[in-house]
């Protein structure tokens, strides 16, 4: 019994070990990568390459597509980088890991790397990540150092729901408020179009409803959250 026990002992740590093993570091970049750091650093218009995960594909038309990427310290948008629609179908899928090359830009506040950027993947490692609990930086200006990651916001009240041109199919329009101030949120239909879960949701809440909410930290003249989840309280 106690040569059993010893066995089962030595496997079961052994199983814990190859876990530790395949464990994705998030962080690690190819040679001449730029870490989140320095691309964060790097002023408006230089030449950029960077590495990360995807988390979101927003949008794909005449061959250029629209991404989410994150590494285990911040969030990149990519905006219509060049990529045909079979790239787009098999190659971008999400929790790969892509190398882009391109340049950072600004509109309206939101950093991306702009249109024209191109890509590669990266090994064969895969990580989607838990969306971050920002709702204490509400209101604070170290909000915009989680630009384009997957977060949640909790207890958010819900004030007003209204479609872009005023029906349902375009974009939907969400003011929330925490401890009397109001936040502006959006449901994106390239990102999650009429026919997702989300969409239908956030159409059917009422003012005064307690939510907790989900997306990807966009930022357009300051946060702008692109939701991809709701949960009612």
């Amino acid at each position: 019994m106690k040569r059993i026990l010893a066995l089962v002992l030595v496997i079961a740590t052994f199983a814990l070990a190859m876990v530790g093993c395949s464990k994705v570091d998030t962080n690690k970049k190819s040679e001449g990568v730029m870490t989140f750091e320095q691309y964060d650093a790097a002023a408006l218009d230089d030449a950029v390459v960077i590495e990360g995960f995807i988390q979101a594909k927003q949008s794909w038309w005449d061959n250029k597509a629209t991404i989410y990427l994150q590494d285990g310290t911040g969030g990149y948008f990519v905006y219509e980088m060049t990529c045909t629609e079979e790239e787009y179908n098999t190659k971008l899928v999400i929790g790969a890991k892509i190398k882009v090359t391109g340049y950072k830009t600004e509109y309206k506040g939101e950093i991306e790397v702009d249109a024209g950027a191109t890509f590669e993947v990266v090994g064969t490692d895969t990580w989607v990540a838990e969306a971050t609990d920002v709702t204490a930086l509400l209101g604070k200006d170290e909000l915009v150092k989680k630009q384009n990651m997957f977060v949640v916001f909790k207890g958010m009240t819900v004030k007003s729901v209204s479609y872009k041109g005023g029906e349902a199919g375009d974009d939907i329009y969400l003011t929330l408020t925490k401890d009397g101030a109001d936040y502006d949120f959006c449901v994106e239909r390239y990102l999650t179009d009429p026919s997702t879960e989300v969409y239908k949701a956030v159409g059917e809440l009422k003012e005064g409803d307690v939510i907790d909410v989900e997306g990807f930290l966009y930022w357009y003249n300051g946060p702008n959250p692109h939701v991809t989840k709701v949960t009612v309280k």
